[in-house]
């Protein structure tokens, strides 16, 4: 998965103006205990993320 579509479905789930403060905010124990920003950074997977993510936050399945 591309950062572009990652930031694309986190738009989507959280809104524009929360996707981001969700992912410099929330730290996540699935993410070894890291924030989204901090997890990419570390060099995990978009695809990675995105499914840690959906997994916490109970996305529906039409939006993973």
């Amino acid at each position: 998965m591309r950062l572009t579509v990652f930031w694309e479905r986190m738009s989507e789930y959280f809104g524009a103006g929360y996707a981001d403060t969700f992912a410099r905010d929330h730290v996540m124990s699935e993410l070894g205990g890291r924030t989204v920003h901090e997890a990419l950074e570390a060099g995990w997977d978009a695809k990675d993320v995105w499914q840690v993510v959906c997994s916490v936050m109970d996305v529906p399945r039409e939006l993973r």
